[in-house]
């Protein structure tokens, strides 16, 4: 019985599944966090055109 308890132990220290989705989710932190980066530089650079945009059709006319 103690060699099968053994047994599970050694396998469950020796796999690299529980590192992985460690990894991994590091990884999908870092995406996302490098998106809502992207995001946030569009949306401000898009109000800044649309405003000059608007400013200068509004003194055109």
């Amino acid at each position: 019985m103690f060699s099968r308890f053994h047994q599970v132990v050694v396998n469950f220290l020796t796999r690299e599944d529980g590192p992985t989705a460690v990894e991994y989710a590091v990884m999908l932190a870092l995406i996302i966090v490098v998106c809502l980066g992207a995001i946030t530089t569009l949306g401000q650079n898009a109000n800044s055109t649309f405003t000059a945009v608007g400013t200068a059709v509004g003194s055109a006319s």
